[in-house]
């Protein structure tokens, strides 16, 4: 009689979590929690400010610890990637996809001229050709440009280094005071086809690292004069040393929109113009409506120009 051999089948062992699982694992980790929590790192010294403002670029470390997680072959640490890449994505994800729509009534843009600038000129001629209907400048040293944009535009309102051109009629010019000694600042009303607009231009103090007390005071100043006017429609031009994704924007926005935000289509980074990492040139509002958000390599500065085409009257 012949017998029969039972073959016992035996699960395949799991590869048990180890040491190896760890450092990427910890990475992840890691990264998840400085792009969620990023407005919880303290901002002394002006780290909180750096962070924030080139805060869409530490999604790029998700690589090294993807390489990580190659090199100590663990796949806890490669599943745990998806922690950083759903974060960012819900973060930034709906930043690149195009937004706006519909036909503008007013194209508005701003550009810091820099100071030292080879050729303004050539920087305003590129401008001008982006036919904007308001144009609003910082660092205006050079009386060659401002008289191309007095050329090109019959209304303009000019304050120490910033100034306001427009093709629409200006009234009730004044500087706005952001407590640094000289005026860095102006609003005017600007009577456009669809109805007036009060326009405010404003270059705010300079931030570096270790060193952003001037931009906080400026800022301060700047959003008490924008939270105390009563105007109905409400355009804010300029360098405002403060980028989109920066926790003190939070006294400007809200109440006002960014129009990057509202309308343009990626993160329209303006600095350095050579290689754009973060947006300090805003274009915020109210009582608005965004039609088109974009960014323009106008040559010679070390800004792009951030320009908006907005609907004054629907």
């Amino acid at each position: 009689m012949s017998g029969r051999v039972a073959v016992r089948r035996t699960a395949p062992r799991r590869r048990p979590v180890g040491l190896s699982d760890v450092p990427a694992v910890l990475a992840a980790l890691l990264v998840t929690v400085l792009l969620a929590g990023h407005r919880l790192v303290p901002d002394g010294h002006g780290a909180g400010t750096a962070l924030d403002s080139f805060l869409p670029w530490f999604g790029l470390l998700v690589v090294p610890v993807a390489l990580l997680a190659l090199a100590t072959r663990s796949r806890l640490g490669a599943l745990a990637l998806l922690l950083p890449v759903v974060v960012w994505a819900g973060m930034f994800g709906p930043v690149l996809l195009p937004r706006g729509g519909g036909d503008g009534q007013l194209r508005a843009a701003t550009q810091n001229l820099d100071a030292a600038n080879p050729d303004p000129t050539s920087t305003v001629r590129q401008l001008v050709a982006l036919h904007p209907d308001l144009v609003a400048v910082q660092e205006l040293a050079n009386d060659d440009a401002a008289r191309l944009l007095d050329d090109t535009y019959p209304h303009q309102l000019r304050v120490g280094t910033v100034g306001l051109w427009s093709r629409y009629p200006m009234g009730d010019g004044a500087p706005v005071d952001l407590g640094l000694g000289w005026n860095r600042a102006l609003r005017a009303d600007v009577d456009t086809d669809h109805g007036q607009v009060r326009v405010y231009v404003a270059h705010l103090g300079s931030i570096r690292p270790g060193a952003d007390g001037s931009r906080d005071r400026t800022l301060t100043r700047l959003a008490d004069s924008v939270r105390a006017d009563r105007s109905p429609r409400l355009l804010l031009l300029g360098d405002l040393n403060t980028a989109t994704t920066d926790r003190a924007l939070g006294q400007l926005s809200p109440p006002l929109t960014d129009a990057q935000r509202a309308a343009g289509s990626g993160f329209g980074f303006t600095w350095p113009a050579r290689f754009p990492m973060t947006r300090p040139d805003q274009v915020l509002y109210r009582g608005l409506s965004a039609t088109d958000a974009s960014v323009a390599d106008t040559g010679g500065s070390d800004h792009r120009a951030a320009l908006a085409d907005l609907r004054v009257a629907d």
